[in-house]
This record gives structure tokens, sequence and C-alpha cells, in this order.
């Protein structure tokens, strides 16, 4: 077995010199996020946080149109989760007016709304997985853009402004 080389580590004399100088310590290589992953994760909230707003509004309208006329949508005829077009309704226009909300607050920066955006698109997620009979393609796609929402806010981490 052989040995790694490791990265010699500044001595505390080394790095106190460099907090009296002012100077920032410099890291480790290979630890944090190069500028160039920093810009695409934060690209990546700014998107995610259009998505929540843009499928939130949308799952307002989805709801309305299940609440005011059921013949827009499919009917069915036996499956296994049994719930009425009214009930999704409901659901639907729930879910998005908080994902509006959260989306909103994720594009001003609030910490607490990228958790729970991740929450709120995994609620998405599973509810459009059980309104697939209804609107097969439309479900596939909103899975496929949750997963990115949920991607996109797990991978970001704010640099810390002093």
């Amino acid at each position: 077995m052989t040995q790694q080389p490791h990265a010699t580590q500044p001595s505390a004399g080394e790095q106190s010199a460099q907090r009296a100088a002012g100077t920032p310590p410099t890291p480790a290589p290979g630890l944090g996020p190069t500028p160039t992953e920093n810009s695409w994760a934060h690209g990546g909230v700014v998107f995610a946080g259009v998505l929540m707003l843009v499928n939130g509004i949308m799952a307002i309208f989805q709801g309305i149109s299940a609440l005011a006329e059921d013949d827009v949508w499919a009917r069915l005829g036996d499956y296994v989760y049994k719930v009425s077009l009214t009930g999704w309704g409901v659901i639907m226009l729930c879910l998005g007016v908080v994902a509006a909300v959260t989306g909103a607050f994720i594009l001003r920066g609030a910490s607490w709304a990228r958790m729970t955006g991740i929450f709120l698109a995994s609620l998405s997620m599973i509810a459009q997985f059980l309104f697939l009979p209804y609107q097969p393609v439309w479900s596939v796609i909103m899975i496929g853009i949750d997963f990115f929402v949920i991607w996109a806010l797990a991978v970001y981490r704010p640099t810390k402004r002093a």
C-alpha cells in the first residue's frame, strides 16, 4: 500500500499572520466549490426559484380548472388512488399557492425557502405521480422539473458575506 501525498496545512502561526495582515486564509486544495461551480449553482437556484414560482401559478390554474369544470380532465374507470377531481383541485390549489410564495422567497434569497422548496417539490412529485392517469404527459414533465428543482436547491451552498 502506498501513501498518497497530502496537502500541507498552514501552521497556526501562518494563519494568525494572515488574519493580522487582513488576507483571507488560503483554503486547502480540493476543498470548497470553484468559482465556476458556484456560479452554476447560483444560476440553478435562480432558475429553480423561477420554476417554483411558475409551477405554483400553473398548479393554481390546474386546481381551478379541476374545481370549476370536471369535463376538462379525462374520465377514469377503475384506478387504485381514488380521489375526485374536486379533491385534486383543492390539493393542486393549496400546493400551488404555497409553491408560488416559496418560489418568490427563493428568488429573494431566503435560506428557509430552499429547504421548504425541496419539501414542496417532493410533495409535488408525489402528487404528480398520483395525478398521472389524468394527464400523463404533463405529469411526467412536472416530475422532471421537480427533480431539477430538488437538485438545484440541494447542491447550492451560498457564500458567506463578511
